[in-house]
């Protein structure tokens, strides 16, 4: 096949292909292995947040029937399932079951305990009512347990960090692909289209985006599903009104001066872009994006994170289709007439994903500094909502109140470590000139 990995080493002739030799290097590497699996523990906390702090039985006698609620509370969370009448504002822990079995800890990171609040420390002396379990690393202002605050922002840290980074690699290879394979003379459109094209171009964006602002307005003001929808009717529309120009461009190419064809420099382009948004310090613009938001949502911050953060990943993508472009597959599949697009998603660009790896593991930290560090501030983040930033921030009330300093800190610091360490194995592992 065109696209498969070239390895001249002894290795391959022995049939060991290059994943499993980078595995084998990446074993090597203890405290990135230690790392990666500390990562699946943060993935399966993530994902058991419910099932581990929760005011909600997982099991229950009550009144004779057999109830779940745990599981319908997420059910309902999904809009799948509704509650019923007698448990629409139920006092979970109080309730007189015949039997239940509760999660290892019994709060939810809303849950207000009046009575342990403000700032009781996980040793000092704790008024529990019967059903409840001690705060284990202690309360906030408010009165939430601090501990189910920090399972559920895991969740968070994780979801942003790993979101936002899907949203840069996206954007990041296919522009980073583009910039490397066309450069700036490979990419030959006629002139017609170009002149079609810009033409188009405003009124694309006048009926698509400008018309349909009231609408995306009120959608905004609805909730993040609903914006997100109108911007997905407006990007048809755009993406419609701009295939008229292209049809165009096919009659207009038989008369010559619109049919002479010009190189677009796309490289430049990227790059310029590129180099714009790295002038600009990132955080000022997530701020600055952050705050003409009318609602603040944990959502908008990762997409916020994702559409300023591809401009590395484009670069590593880049490099390598500078390289790639010129070796033999890549001639041989020119030779045969396969179309461009195919050339650079078949062949190309399966071959140069290595150093996006690397690339997404320290990405994937930043992303969570980024977002602890808006938490910290409260911007972009809803005020019911528990992060690591904002009970980190929430230790600025009371300097006594140290675990509101310390575990939100030191789950920070770890996780931005392990990420970093990562990458680092990824780094050595990746590496060429270990594969021996």
């Amino acid at each position: 096949m065109f696209g498969k990995k070239k390895q001249v080493s002894a290795n391959q002739n022995l049939g060991v292909s290059y994943w499993d030799i980078v595995k084998r290097q990446f074993g090597k590497n203890r405290v990135a292995v230690w790392s990666l699996y500390f990562f699946y523990f943060l993935v399966v906390v993530a994902f058991a947040a419910d099932f581990i702090a929760n005011e909600k039985p997982y099991y229950c006698q009550y009144k004779g029937a057999t109830y779940f609620p745990l599981f319908r509370g997420i059910a309902v969370d999904f809009g799948l399932a509704n509650w019923q009448p007698e448990f629409a504002q139920a006092d979970w822990v109080n309730m007189e079951y015949e039997s239940a079995i509760f999660p290892p800890i019994t709060y939810s990171p809303t849950t207000i305990d009046i009575v342990n609040s403000p700032f009781i420390g996980p040793f000092a002396a704790q008024d529990i009512k019967p059903g409840r379990r001690k705060h284990l690393i202690g309360t906030d202002q408010i009165g939430r347990d601090v501990c189910a605050g920090m399972i559920h922002g895991t969740r968070i840290a994780l979801m942003v960090g790993v979101l936002s980074m899907s949203i840069s690699s996206i954007i990041g290879i296919f522009l980073g692909a583009l910039s490397g394979y066309y450069g700036d003379e490979r990419l030959q459109v006629s002139r017609g289209r170009i002149i079609l094209n810009i033409l188009f171009l405003f009124f694309a964006w006048f009926y698509a985006f400008q018309v349909r602002s009231y609408a995306m307005t009120d959608a905004l003001a609805e909730g993040f599903m609903p914006y997100i929808i109108q911007w997905f009717i407006s990007i048809f529309l755009f993406l419609a009104i701009m295939a008229i120009p292209n049809v165009l461009s096919i009659i207009f190419k038989k008369i010559p001066y619109f049919g002479f064809r010009i190189a677009v420099p796309v490289d430049i382009i990227i790059m310029r872009a590129i180099e714009v948004i790295n002038s600009i310090p990132i955080l000022l613009l997530i701020l600055s994006l952050v705050a003409v938001l009318k609602k603040p949502s944990i959502t908008w911050v990762m997409v916020i994170i994702g559409l300023t953060g591809w401009t590395g990943i484009a670069k590593y993508v880049r490099a390598e289709l500078l390289r790639v472009r010129s070796l033999e597959y890549i001639e041989a599949a020119q030779s045969l007439g396969f179309s461009e697009w195919r050339i650079i998603f078949r062949h190309a660009l399966p071959n140069s994903l290595t150093p996006v790896l690397i690339t997404i593991a320290f990405g994937i930290a930043s992303a969570i500094l980024v977002e602890s560090s808006l938490s910290f501030l409260g911007i972009g983040v809803q005020a019911e909502l528990q992060t690591w930033g904002k009970l980190l921030s929430e230790a600025r009330e009371d300097v006594s109140a140290w675990w509101l300093a310390v575990f939100p800190g030191l789950a920070i610091f770890v996780t931005v470590t392990i990420f970093n360490l990562i990458g680092e194995g990824l780094t050595d592992a990746l590496d060429p000139r270990l594969k021996q």
